[in-house]
């Protein structure tokens, strides 16, 4: 049966959005849905426009531009190495985002506010598939604590606008995400984009081996960003409730079994060999994503076609890419 707090009261497409990130993985994604589907006054800046950790740049920003609906995608994001070796930078700089867009969001009116975090929010030891009642009751993963502490603050910020301001902003809470402009970076991408890029590397300098970080034991579920954006859609057209909403596919993978589609999808026929001096982080992390999926949600794009597409869009703009 559908929650109660699911019902269609969909966003005029004429309303002006402010889509926070709209250049990264995430917003990007969002973007071009919104403009599938018809919304026809869409707000973005780049970092060089629009600095979100300047406060009083965001408030003239809000002043200014006036939206209807938010969508908060701008965060600095990273793999298992840039969050291990830089969490003063992960905690700091998405705080600051966050509670600049947030506090100028409520101090300019916006009506309808979408904050999109990650299931590293979740603790590390989590009873699987991870429900979102398990939000703080237990420890984090210390790889990535910093991050997911800036996460959980903001989900807990959306929920104070709620309950002090009667605010219909919500929370949700995607999977791993891969898709066309993902961070290819060797330094600082997430595991898939990092897999792709050394696989293809690989390929092309007719490498007998590739190395990976870690067991490749660990379960992973992964997500096709446009399959995100299409759920975001959803939860801003449909859901009104304080508690965060995971968004995923149910299904997960060991990194070894990735690995494999991963080498497969670029057309590397050489061995891969474990690193296990590295962490492995999160032994498992999938998500219960009942709540979305009995909404009348549920993904459409394969992991395997996802990867095909990803590795073509990957192969057409890795000289722009950053290194």
């Amino acid at each position: 049966m559908r929650s109660a707090l699911f019902a269609d009261r969909p966003i005029d497409r004429h309303s002006t959005v402010y889509v926070a990130g709209h250049r990264g993985l995430v917003g990007s994604a969002i973007w071009r849905r919104l403009r599938g589907e018809g919304f026809t006054d869409l707000v973005g800046r780049s970092h060089d426009e629009l600095d979100l950790k300047d406060r009083s740049a965001v408030f003239e920003f809000f002043r200014s531009e006036r939206p209807d609906v938010v969508v908060l995608a701008a965060a600095k994001v990273g793999g298992i190495m840039a969050n291990n070796t830089y969490p003063v930078d992960f905690i700091s700089d998405n705080l600051q985002v966050q509670v600049n867009v947030l506090d100028a969001a409520l101090e300019y009116g916006v009506e309808r506010l979408l904050f999109l975090g990650s299931t590293c929010i979740y603790p590390k030891l989590a009873e699987q598939p991870i429900r979102e009642d398990a939000l703080l009751t237990g420890l984090l993963e210390p790889t990535n604590d910093a991050y997911a502490i800036a996460k959980i603050a903001g989900i807990l910020q959306v929920q104070a606008v709620r309950r002090q301001y009667g605010r219909p902003w919500i929370s949700a809470m995607p999977t791993n995400l891969y898709g066309p402009e993902d961070n290819f970076s060797p330094m600082t991408s997430h595991v898939l984009p990092a897999l792709i890029r050394r696989y293809e590397e690989a390929r092309l300098t007719d490498s007998p081996t590739v190395v990976n970080w870690g067991s490749g034991t660990p379960m992973r579920e992964f997500l096709h960003v446009d399959d995100m954006a299409a759920a975001c859609l959803h939860l801003l057209d449909t859901y009104d409730g304080p508690q965060q909403v995971n968004v995923g596919t149910g299904k997960d993978q060991s990194i070894k079994e990735i690995a494999c589609l991963v080498a497969e999808a670029v057309g590397f026929h050489g061995a891969t060999e474990w690193d296990t001096s590295k962490p492995d982080g999160t032994p498992r992390k999938l998500i219960d994503v009942s709540t979305l999926i009995g909404s009348g949600w549920e993904p459409q794009i394969g992991l395997r076609e996802g990867l095909e597409s990803t590795v073509a869009w990957f192969r057409e703009n890795v000289t722009a890419l950053r290194t």
